[in-house]
């Protein structure tokens, strides 16, 4: 059904902005926050492929490497250079205003990708964003790693949090669903012992998991915000003995590094986000917005659970 949903969506940007093959030649502006991330990197190659099959279609990709300024003039180099549309994953969620305002200013259509920026609501027309519902990610991630423990026979569970980028929408909200899940009454014999930002990376995350270990910390789970950090938090526990497989790890985004890990029983739960099919998405949405078709503000692509029993549905597909 889901995938149906996903390919409904893009079956109708595709009528909409006459994808079979009597496109005009577009030039679209993608900027990145950054590229040295599993999952963002299955995101812009999904994309990329995707705009190769598009007739006419040509992809400008830059790097912000996560700096608000370089971002800021990528878009601006964009719009003096002309391109028909623009795509960008935000440095800065919070601060994606005068982004907005550039191309309002310009009248070129936007499309932000998988990082949701504050203003989304009030995304002037001819703007949209292209994500999944982080309001599910973080819940399916914690009602698994609920049910694991309850089934353990844990009666007062510890918590560790590895939280993504401060400041990031997705890493807000993914932590406020954690926190949402624990207060209901099935899941409220789970109390958090420390909660620390990774910023979604992976050394990061070893580097505070292994703190905690020497510092004594005891814990029956981590959950992170993402695989990243999840994985980070597995090699740092197998570097100091810990049994790694007694524990209830969880993460998010099912990459193939994630689903390895979930394959050597490591990692309990994750959750798959169609990167390739955001990244392809957000094509979509902005050669329709730059024919003029209006769109919802918010398209999203559902987040799926991902446990050992149904791992391999999900093989390769981030």
């Amino acid at each position: 059904m889901r995938k149906m949903l996903f390919a409904t969506v893009l079956a109708g940007f595709a009528s909409l902005t006459g994808l079979n093959g009597t496109a005009s030649a577009q030039t679209i502006g993608v900027s990145f926050h950054v590229f040295d991330d599993n999952f963002i990197t299955v995101l812009r190659n999904g994309m990329i492929k995707h705009a190769e099959t598009l007739p006419g279609v040509k992809l400008q990709v830059e790097n912000a490497q996560g700096d608000v300024g370089r971002q800021l003039d990528q878009i601006k180099n964009f719009i003096a250079a002309g391109v028909n549309a623009l795509v960008v994953l935000p440095v800065d969620t919070s601060g994606a205003t005068a982004i907005t305002e550039l191309a309002a200013k310009a009248n070129i259509p936007l499309v932000y990708v998988n990082r949701e920026p504050n203003n989304v609501d009030s995304l002037p027309k001819g703007e949209a964003f292209i994500a999944s519902n982080e309001l599910d990610s973080g819940t399916l991630e914690t009602k698994e790693v609920c049910r694991l423990l309850h089934e353990k026979g844990v009666k007062e569970a510890k918590v560790a949090v590895l939280v993504g980028q401060l400041g990031n929408f997705a890493a807000k909200t993914r932590t406020q669903d954690i926190k949402n899940v624990i207060a209901t009454p099935d899941c409220s014999f789970m109390k958090i012992v420390d909660e620390q930002s990774a910023g979604w990376q992976r050394v990061k995350a070893a580097d505070i998991v292994t703190n905690w270990v020497s510092s004594g910390l005891k814990f029956d789970a981590i959950i992170a915000n993402n695989d990243e950090m999840a994985i980070g938090a597995i090699q740092a526990l197998k570097a100091s003995g810990q049994p790694v497989k007694d524990l209830v790890i969880a993460g998010i985004d099912a990459t193939k590094d994630g689903l390895a890990a979930m394959a050597d029983g490591s990692l309990k739960v994750t959750v798959f986000q169609d990167a390739a099919g955001q990244g392809a998405g957000g094509v979509d949405a902005a050669l329709a917005l730059l024919k003029g078709t209006p769109l919802e503000k918010k398209v999203y692509i559902p987040f799926q659970l991902v446990t050992p029993a149904n791992m391999a549905t999900f093989a390769n597909r981030n």
